[in-house]
């Protein structure tokens, strides 16, 4: 049994908090806040009875673990503090926020063998998964190109998000560049591929909103983009397209991760109108889209101020595709949230923990995810030169990969 603890009392951090308690490895949570009243607050519903007043208790504490739900452009620092007080960790995306905090992470791990994984929720949105199993059995054939996109518009819910975590300066905070948020679009590429993103050319759009969010001098970054779009290379040969857009007129029918995948064999395309995949073999367009659909859960009466954006974010059920036969019997009928992925996830790390194996979102995964967007931005802010991607490397071979279908304990 492990006990894990919790750093950060937010909305997000809501979602996860009764399945870290309810999983049959864990046998105690303690959360962790540096704002008394919402830590006093979240404690009380969700029954925790030891809490912490900041991350440095949390990591002075005897619990096994962290799981960091702070603001994004803190979880480097906040991520190596934890693994060299010698505590495994759970962090929400991205892993980091410069490549050189993306490189003390992956150090920090190197050294201490501790078991590190992103949150990265588009591993387990139902449309990777298709594409994952389609291209481990060869249907796509060789990679030739995918596109993905983040398109969430500031008006979705991110502005209760930011601030609600960001206090007065939130406006500092919110202009967190696009690039720098990348891996909901990575990620539904890589993890299908397994290739590594070698070099990207990035170009931004100039906002021209009335708050002022995304200026130069207007936020921590001097960041002027709400929007930016790359163009990459992969080392498997192949070509990517990302879209980071955080103003946009977009509604999408599934998600605001649209992904499309083309092979020399096989394709599979993801739109507003539905999903479905073709093939060069046979003359036909198969429609996924009922295979692919989660259904939305019952939306609890504590997220009736989240924006409708947010709360089916946080609240979906499973897809027909979904291995749930591997989720623990404790899971059943709690809350689930973006397209089913929230209860794979935290199974997965607790999992690797017990078991001292890597999760398939490990720390050399989330470096891939995320460096990309950062070298993207800095391209953007250089009018679209090519550059090149740093290669953090691979796990260890001799650090076994967990199989989470295989039951633990």
């Amino acid at each position: 049994m492990m006990k894990i603890g919790i750093c950060g009392a937010g909305s997000f951090a809501e979602a996860f908090i009764p399945l870290f308690k309810a999983h049959p490895l864990v046998s105690e949570a303690v959360l962790a806040d540096l704002l008394p009243d919402r830590l006093e607050q979240v404690a009380a519903k969700y029954g925790i009875a030891r809490t912490c007043k900041s991350h440095d208790e949390l990591c002075a504490s005897d619990v096994d673990a962290i799981a960091i739900f702070a603001q994004r452009h803190l979880h480097g620092p906040l991520s190596v503090q934890a693994l060299r007080a010698g505590k495994h960790v759970y962090c929400a995306v991205p892993i980091a926020s410069t490549a050189d905090e993306i490189a003390e992470v992956v150090k920090a791990v190197e050294e201490t063998r501790l078991v590190y994984m992103n949150g990265e929720t588009c591993y387990y949105y139902p449309h990777t998964i298709y594409c994952r199993d389609r291209f481990r059995k060869g249907d796509f054939g060789h990679f030739v190109y995918g596109e993905a996109a983040y398109l969430h518009d500031m008006s979705h819910g991110f502005y209760q998000a930011f601030q609600h975590s960001g206090g007065t300066d939130w406006k500092k905070v919110a202009g967190f560049p696009p690039m720098f948020y990348p891996t909901h679009s990575t990620s539904m590429i890589i993890s299908v591929t397994g290739a590594r993103i070698t070099q990207v050319s990035c170009l931004g759009y100039r906002d021209r909103h009335e708050d002022g969010i995304f200026t130069e001098g207007g936020n921590l970054w001097n960041n002027p983009y709400s929007n930016e779009t790359a163009l990459m290379r992969t080392s498997d040969g192949g070509m990517v397209r990302i879209n980071e857009f955080r103003r946009v007129g977009w509604w999408g029918r599934s998600s605001s991760n649209p992904v499309s995948i083309f092979g020399t064999l096989g394709c599979f395309e993801e739109s507003s109108g539905g999903q479905y995949w073709t093939e060069l073999a046979h003359n036909k367009i198969v429609d996924l889209s009922e295979l692919l659909h989660c259904a939305r859960n019952h939306v609890p009466k504590s997220d009736a101020h989240l924006h409708e954006v947010l709360q089916k974010d946080f609240n979906s059920l499973f897809s027909p595709i979904h291995p749930v036969h591997r989720l623990p019997e404790q899971f059943k009928g709690l809350r689930n949230g973006h397209l089913g992925s929230h209860q794979f996830l935290v199974d997965d790390f607790v999992k690797a923990v017990f078991t001292g194996k890597l999760p398939p979102v490990h720390v050399w995964e989330a470096a891939k995810y995320c460096a990309p967007g950062l070298i993207a931005h800095e391209s953007a802010l250089q009018g679209g030169v090519m550059m090149d991607i740093p290669d953090f490397g691979e796990a260890p071979v001799d650090w076994e990969l967990l199989d989470p279908d295989q039951p633990v304990g």
